[in-house]
């Protein structure tokens, strides 16, 4: 014998078996539910009306994408009853493009709502009943098996990237500058640095030496485009914006490479760059 809750569970099943990570909803209207002190709610925020004492104030949001993993997401709701997820945020076209190339660990980057200059922001995380899910229209998210990677490995590197130094900063301020002022350029820099899809560092014989040989890679996909830029004499810009100093005394290394021209032991060893990291002084 079926009970009625039997029967909205299967009904919740059913809905959640087209939804994955990455899916979005944007229809209708939605609050990101955190909790936080009087003094700091937003003008945009409004208190709880279940229990206004309790400090909890509702976010309005442009809509939410869902953090977790599709295999979960499928699960039967009486075994996994609740997905994570994360407010959708508008920014700008050039913040796009660095969210994008993932050097914005903050964000990430959705292809079936970048139309709408819409990504993920994953500083706000919020756990939701799948019986909530299952009345939201679904906007996929991901249309191919690399798109739904490449989203995966941006909800992973925020929680896992790697912590540099403090006296790294300096060393690659002035790089960060010019990644933020060129790469949304229409400008032959601009190119390239929109063709570099990652770059990684590695330090020998290890970030905590007394002195540091600094290696950059910087990863493009594409082998033509790779030889462009090395052509363009682009990497000896970059390289000379590097600071070398303390540890660092000799002055970095770099590559312009593809995933080929890496080895696995280069990959491991080496940490990828990111801005949010480096918006400190």
């Amino acid at each position: 014998m079926t009970s009625p809750d039997d029967g909205q569970s299967e009904s919740i099943n059913a809905v959640l078996s087209d939804w994955r990570q990455g899916d979005c909803v944007l229809e209708g209207e939605h609050w990101f539910v955190l909790r936080t002190e009087e003094a700091d709610q937003e003008p945009s925020s409004k208190p709880d009306a279940g229990d206004a004492s309790s400090n909890l104030v509702e976010d309005k949001v442009v809509g939410f994408v869902i953090l977790t993993q599709s295999c979960d997401v499928v699960r039967r709701h009486q075994e996994r009853p609740f997905v994570a997820v994360a407010p959708l945020v508008e920014v700008g076209v050039e913040d796009l493009q660095l969210i994008e190339g993932g050097y914005r660990p903050q964000y990430a980057w959705i292809p079936g709502v970048a139309d709408r200059n819409l990504v993920a922001d994953l500083d706000r995380i919020m756990t939701v009943n799948k019986s909530t899910v299952a009345k939201w229209k679904r906007v996929q998210g991901c249309a191919s098996d690399e798109e739904a990677r490449a989203f995966a490995k941006a909800i992973a590197r925020k929680s896992s990237r790697f912590a540099f130094p403090d006296d790294f900063t300096p060393v690659v301020k002035k790089l960060q500058e010019r990644l933020r002022e060129k790469h949304g350029k229409a400008s032959p820099e601009g190119e390239a640095l929109r063709n570099v899809k990652e770059i990684r560092v590695r330090a020998a014989p290890s970030w905590d030496a007394e002195s540091v040989e600094l290696m950059f890679w910087f990863i493009c996909y594409d082998g033509v485009k790779a030889a462009q830029i090395r052509k363009d004499s682009h990497l000896e810009r970059w390289l000379a914006l590097l600071q070398a100093g303390g540890r660092y005394k000799s002055p970095p290394l770099g590559a312009i490479v593809t995933l080929e021209d890496l080895t696995g032991k280069d990959y491991i060893e080496s940490d990828p760059l990111d801005l949010d990291h480096l918006s400190g002084p």
